[in-house]
């Protein structure tokens, strides 16, 4: 019978880098599905802007999971408290949610011919998909 992992000493405790983990690989390969998949409809409806409209709409949520998976990682050890763990949540939530709103304002000022329902569309749809992550075991 495997231990307790608060029985183990820290050097035998293992801590997997959260972009290698299951729930977050996961959810980021949903997340392009969803996006290539609203993509080709948008495509199929509005033509040309259409699809680059929901790709980007969907990719602005790709970029901020990546992102709060990696910052995640960073300054959390095999010994890090509870505390230090939800410091380094909330930090990596802080970055996801400053790349979401710099990505949106991004796209929205600097591409003219944005079709919003397809952007809109791919983005709600990508918000949902990482929420999702809760979903997935390990």
């Amino acid at each position: 019978m495997p231990e307790p992992l608060d029985v183990l000493p820290a050097s035998r405790v293992r801590l997997i880098p959260p972009l290698k983990t299951k729930p977050i690989r996961t959810v980021l390969r949903w997340q392009l599905i969803a996006t290539a998949v609203i993509a080709a409809v948008a495509g199929a409806w509005v033509g040309w802007h259409g699809v680059v409209s929901a790709l980007l709409g969907g990719f602005i949520n790709v970029a901020a999971g990546v992102a709060y998976a990696a910052i995640l990682g960073f300054g959390v050890t095999r010994t890090t408290g509870a505390g230090m763990s939800l410091v380094a949540m909330f930090r990596a939530e802080g970055v996801k949610i400053l790349l979401i709103v710099a990505q949106l304002w991004l796209v929205l000022s600097l591409y003219k011919d944005v079709v919003p329902a397809a952007f809109f569309s791919a983005f709600v749809v990508t918000v949902v998909v990482f929420s999702m992550a809760i979903l997935v075991r390990d």
